[in-house]
Order: C-alpha cells, then structure tokens, then sequence
C-alpha cells in the first residue's frame, strides 16, 4: 500500500487513526496497541499473502532469538550469531540468489536457468531492524518481553516499508509510556503538514523529474546512445527525482508517526548541501548510515588499527552498502565508488587538517560535491554497466550535443504537458521546461531550508514571516498543497507512482 494512493489517504489512514485514538480515549491503550499492531499487519498483509506470512515468520523467530539472547547467558554469543545468521540467510536467498547465480553462469558459461524470485516488500528494512535488536539485546542483556510490543515495533507502517531504520531503545519504550495512544492537537497538526510537504515533494517534484529520467535510461539500456544534453538531462533529472522521492517519503513517515503520537528519528538533513562527500553520508539516508557504522565498520575495527587498515574498512563498508541497495553489481559499483571519495576525502582531510574554509570555499566545496553525486547516481539508475557506460559517455559529449530523448520529448513529459493544456511538440520547449525544473530544484535543495527546519523552526527564528504555525491560514495552504498533488498524482497523470526506496 503505497503512501501517495487514495486507499491508503482515504481509507486506511483515518480506519487506523479513528479506532488508536478512540481507545487511548477510552483509556485502554493496551487494545489501542493491538489496534495498531492490526492495523499495521493488514497495511503489510495487503501486498502479498506470501510477504504477510514470510514477515510473521520473522517477527516470531527474532522474538524467540532475542529471548535466547537475553536468557541463555553462556550461550548468548552463539543465540546471536545465530540470529544474525538467520536473517541474512534470509534476505541473501530472496534478494541475492538470482545475482550469484547469475555471475557464475556469465563467469564459467555455464547456462543456468536464473531463479525468478520475488523480493518481499520491506524485507531489507526489517531485517536490518530485527539484527539491530539482538544485538541491542544482548548489549543489554534484556529482551523485549511483550511479543505484541516487539511486532508493533517492527511492524510500525510509517517505518516498515522503507525506513528509517529503526534501533529498539528509539522506538519500544514509546509504545509503554503514559501518553501513547493520547490524542495531541500540536503533533497532529505538525504531522500532517510532513505528510502534505511529503506528497507534494513526491507528486509534483520527484514525479515529474521521473518523467525525464526514466526514457533516457530506458534508451541507454536498450543500446540509445545519448547526447551531451540528454545524458546530462537524464542524469540531473534522475539525481533531483531520487532526492525529492526519498526526501518526500521521509517527511510522510515522519509525519505518520507524528499523527500516532510516535516520534522517528530523521533520515534525510539537506544532503545536496553538503561540502564533501562525508558530509554527504552523514546528511543521506542517515539511519542507514549509523547502522553501517555501528554493526559494520565498527565491528570491522573502524580506524583503531592505523590509516590503511581504515581505508580498507571503509571501502568495505561502502560496498556492503551498495550491495544492500539492490541485487545489481551497478549497486556494488555505486557503493565502490563512494567509498574511493571518502578515502579521498579522508586523505585530504588528514593532509590539511580541520580548517575553516570561507563562502566562495563553501560554495565551490558544494558544487564538486554535487556533481560527483551526480556522476555515482549514473550506476545507481543503470540496469546494467553498459547502459551507464553509455550514458557516461554521452555526458562527456561522445554522442555529440542532442540525439536521444529530448528531440522527441519524453512519453511521461508529453503526458505531463497535456494535463495542463500545453503542447508538447517542439523540442525547445520540452528543453526549456526541463531547465526550468533543474533551476526550480537547485533552489529548493539550496536555498531553501529543509522540512524540519522549516516546520521546527530549527536555526531559525519563530517569528519570521513564513515560520510555520498550527493556524487556519496554514492549515489553508497545506489544503491547497495537498490538493495540487492528490490532483497532479491522480486526476492529471492518472497513476499512482512507486517509491523508489520501496524496491529495496
């Protein structure tokens, strides 16, 4: 069930909302969180029957690890191990299985029959969470003892699907305290304006720029070999469709929580403004991030045995996390190639030492960081190396200046334009609305703060003018907000679009 689908904002959502805050009403906030617990279990169940009775699998096992974990204490280590092991047996045979055998067949010429497996929604958000919690048990050495409590804690619908990845000391003990399940006017209202800013960053930013991406890639990937505007076009638009696509569903699970009474950490802190490529990971999917850091790179010895041992930590670190993003050696490759920019990073850093660097310093920083992001996003959007082969050569003007897409605009473009009444043919104008979309997002990402900021008032003062308040004028332009997205996303492109996190 996806996020921006009228199911979900229409039916599920107020269901869910109406029965929690109902019984925390009625002071029962033990059935409220079996209500919820439901509600979140259907919100999965309706994906797929199979994915449904896989996660309870999951749920039930980690629970019963995690007691072991905490109560068997002279074989807590092996319990753990154990689990751990069992989770990634698990995500390794449903997302992995068809990679490896896939690369020896191609490496030995073996001709294999390539399984067709179906990734189960969520499965590398769950199980990363459910790691996290027997290694935070037996840190502890405590379990969770309410199985009801622990599955609402994995289950929880505005995390499930695509983060942020959750630890347990983060979550669990805000399903036990006194004002769960209490209704909150400030934090109904401060999550429903993430949710409204979320949509609107998805539907008419992230959707749009889709509209662009997609058919240059798809023309790569099929042997197109685009130009030096297609390719830089394709590779711009796709950069400001993952960022406005992961940054809006970060905003909405944020604000679904916030509507729960639930406070999530943050996953996403302006990471197009950063000046180097660390600052870069500690701004992009930050739980994701920690996670590597703390059972990855941290467990690999982190930088405790010298600079070399350290590079060679992080570059593994980075690769893992590459693969994590998708069954894809273009995933790996993304991976591998971030981690030679921190180790350049690193270097530098260690070379010229901490400095403060002035605004020209800062802005410069910030562009080479961008376009190097730029560059690594080509493998991550690549079906294959060849498709980014060919679109990083276009981008070095090999393909000459126009020859692709963008002399016969986009499908999803043209459709775009005709919602709104204006004709697509012409290949300036698709060009000049492409520009002008490019110059609208650098501003955005730029020079405007991000949602928590904004919504905060974090680094800013509360009596600004455009500062927001939980008043009707706001509550009116949050309207008129979710209005243009619900009908854009709808009415206008009649689709309902995929996160993209939401295949990983």
């Amino acid at each position: 069930m996806l996020f921006n689908s009228p199911i979900f904002l229409f039916v599920f959502l107020p269901i869910a909302l109406g029965g929690f805050y109902l019984l925390g009403w009625l002071r029962r906030p033990n059935a409220a969180l079996l209500f919820l617990l439901a509600a979140c279990l259907a919100f999965y169940a309706y994906s797929s029957l199979f994915n449904f009775a896989l996660f309870l699998v999951s749920v039930a096992v980690n629970f019963l690890f995690g007691y072991a974990v905490a109560h068997f204490r002279r074989s807590s280590r092996t319990w753990l191990i154990g689990g751990i092991a069992l989770n990634l047996a698990l995500i390794g045979y449903f997302k992995y299985t068809g990679l490896i055998i896939s690369s020896i067949d191609q490496l030995f010429s073996a001709s294999f029959v390539i399984p067709t497996i179906a990734l189960p929604v969520g499965i590398s958000f769950y199980t990363f969470e459910q790691i996290s919690y027997l290694i935070e048990t037996r840190q502890r050495k405590q379990a969770e003892p309410s199985l009801a409590r622990y599955s609402l804690f994995v289950s929880f619908f505005p995390h499930l699907i695509a983060g942020p990845i959750i630890r347990p000391h983060q979550l669990l003990p805000q399903f036990s305290a006194p004002t769960f399940a209490l209704f909150s006017w400030e934090n109904f209202a401060l999550g429903i304006s993430f949710l409204l800013f979320g949509l609107f960053k998805k539907t008419i930013i992230a959707d749009s720029m889709a509209a662009y991406a997609t058919p240059v890639f798809a023309s790569a990937a099929s042997g197109g070999t685009p130009g030096f505007f297609n390719a830089w076009g394709a590779a711009l638009a796709y950069t400001f469709q993952i960022y406005f696509d992961f940054s809006g569903y970060s905003d909405m699970a944020i604000g679904l929580g916030l509507m729960f009474g639930v406070v999530l950490p943050f996953n996403f802190n302006s990471p197009y403004k950063a000046t180097s490529i660390i600052d870069f990971w500690r701004r992009w999917h930050i739980t994701l991030s920690l996670f590597l850091r703390d059972y990855v790179y941290i467990p690999l010895g982190g930088n405790r045995s010298g600079p070399a041992r350290r590079y060679v930590n992080v570059m593994l670190t980075m690769l893992i996390g590459g693969l994590w993003h998708g069954a894809n050696w273009t995933f790996v490759a993304w991976g591998g190639l971030h981690g030679l920019l921190l180790l350049v990073n690193h270097a530098w850093r260690n070379l010229r030492g901490e400095r403060e660097i002035n605004v020209v310093g800062q802005w410069t920083a910030r562009i080479a960081t961008f376009l190097l992001v730029v560059i690594a996003w080509v493998f991550f959007r690549a079906e294959s190396f060849d498709a980014a082969s060919r679109v990083l050569n276009g981008m070095r003007g090999m393909h000459g200046w126009l020859h692709g897409p963008l002399l016969d605009p986009a499908p999803g473009l043209s459709e775009m334009l005709k919602a709104i009444g204006v004709s697509a043919e012409g290949d300036w104008l698709a060009g000049g609305l492409l520009l002008g979309g490019f110059v609208v997002a650098l501003t955005i990402v730029w020079g405007l703060p991000n949602t928590q900021q904004f919504l905060l008032g974090e680094g800013r003062p509360k009596e600004a003018r455009l500062a927001w308040r939980p008043t009707l004028g706001w509550a009116a332009a949050l309207g008129l907000l979710f209005g243009v997205a619900f009908t854009y996303n709808v009415v206008a492109v009649n689709r309902v679009s995929e996160f993209i996190y939401f295949t990983f």
